[in-house]
């Protein structure tokens, strides 16, 4: 599988090369020079095979020939061994994407980006330490210090907007040591993708030392998100239920209702898409009126959506081309009220925990126009309560239980550094 590159289309790449580089030299993004697709018979008999095995013969051949099909299942042995349970909430569906070791959807596509890059690193015998160079504007980050921890001949530097993720967030990437660097960066996420793109093209630290990203801007980040939207397919038929999906995503980079509209394209019957956005709403603004004008990110208790330029929106319009988005993508704005109003509703009418996030999803399933004798709403519920619990205390007036895995963390020391600009960062880079 080739991949091109989406600012030049004659400039194409291997796997691996798009993996390593993470993105193209001109700062644009990699895109697959062909979709597969699912046959008819896998598509009929779906509820019925295992995952793993569908998973393997998809992301095989998006990475061949570089990662055989015995490795791809390795990987994905070590990605998707949590559950992803397709929840009933009143008329709709949770699709419960926290159950992973960090407690967020990212660990899937984490996990399989750095069992890939490791397997890649030793079949071209590198030399040198490999730097994996993101962005975070929340639980990328935690997911991606776990799924690189102690990954030898790598080494992670997570750029996050100081005073806007979570306390859980910041626990998550700031207390592991090792071979992951935390810097608390004086701006919002918007600041920090753009001091991660300009590193990548910087000569003077790209000579020094071998970078690549982990943000879903990364192939290997992206298009393994594609499983969780088969996973919920299998689960939604094994309940019985025959109608077609209708996927309300909580949007922020746009990398994981990417992925769906990916796994649509492969031929995973679904209805549609609604992209669910906080106040930073440029997405719904263009499909409401054509116009892209990104605006001044906005913070908001949803802080992983904080985006105001999503990346991988140029990847969507790829995929459809000239074809237009309506009847497949809608998208809807809402605000932090509106948000506590949400998390309190499931809580009071179902018993049930939200994060913010996935509040936002449920809220975009209300106002999607679910019909439900052919429709089957499914909202993501993309990281677990406890990770925003003051946004959920807030909301209910009660505390929420803490894992264990998280109540571990209290009281260890942050391992992070502060900087204000790019200057900084290249500074950094640029040492030993």
């Amino acid at each position: 599988m080739k991949y091109y590159n989406l600012g030049d289309r004659k400039h194409s790449v291997s796997f691996g090369k798009a993996v390593i580089e993470g993105i193209a030299p001109d700062r644009s993004l990699y895109f697959p020079e062909r979709i597969p697709k699912l046959d008819q018979e896998t598509i009929e008999q779906l509820e019925h095979i295992e995952l793993i095995d569908v998973a393997t013969e998809l992301m095989s051949q998006f990475a061949a020939p570089e990662l055989s099909y015995s490795e791809i299942r390795a990987i994905l042995e070590k990605t998707l061994d949590f559950e992803f349970p397709l929840q009933p909430i009143g008329d709709f569906y949770s699709l419960e994407l926290f159950h992973g070791p960090t407690l967020a959807f990212k660990d899937v596509g984490a996990r399989f980006m750095a069992q890939s890059l490791g397997i890649l690193a030793q079949k071209q015998g590198w030399k040198t330490t490999t730097t994996v160079l993101v962005a975070t504007s929340g639980d990328t980050g935690g997911a991606v210090a776990n799924g690189f921890l102690g990954v030898e001949g790598i080494e992670v530097v997570i750029l996050y907007p100081e005073g806007k993720v979570s306390e859980v967030q910041e626990l998550q990437m700031t207390t592991l040591g090792n071979n992951i660097t935390a810097l608390a960066v004086q701006g919002n996420f918007d600041d920090c993708q753009l001091m991660v793109k300009k590193a990548f093209v910087d000569t003077d630290i790209t000579k020094l030392r071998r970078l690549t990203s982990a943000n879903s801007i990364n192939v290997a980040r992206w298009l393994p998100q594609m499983l969780y939207y088969i996973a919920a397919y299998q689960n939604l038929r094994t309940l019985g239920d025959k109608r077609l999906p209708v996927f309300s995503v909580p949007s922020g980079n746009f990398g994981n209702i990417c992925a769906g509209l990916m796994a649509r394209s492969i031929g995973l019957p679904v209805s549609r898409f609604i992209a669910a956005t906080n106040v930073n709403d440029t997405v719904v603004r263009f499909l409401n009126d054509k116009g892209y004008q990104p605006n001044p990110t906005v913070p908001t208790l949803s802080n992983a959506m904080d985006v105001s330029d999503p990346s991988n929106f140029v990847r969507i319009e790829e995929l459809f081309k000239n074809n237009s988005l309506s009847g497949v993508l809608s998208a809807y704005r809402f605000d932090d009220n509106e948000t506590l109003e949400a998390i309190r509703e499931l809580f009071s009418n179902y018993n049930y925990l939200a994060d913010p996030h996935g509040a936002i999803g449920y809220l975009g399933l209300k106002s999607g126009q679910i019909n439900p004798e052919t429709e089957a709403g499914i909202f993501l519920e993309t990281a677990h309560p406890v990770k925003f619990d003051n946004a959920v205390n807030q909301a209910i007036q009660q505390s929420i239980p803490v894992p264990k895995s998280i109540a571990s963390l209290y009281g260890k020391k942050k391992l992070n550094q502060k900087i204000g600009s790019y200057s900084e960062l290249k500074e950094l880079l640029s040492s030993n």
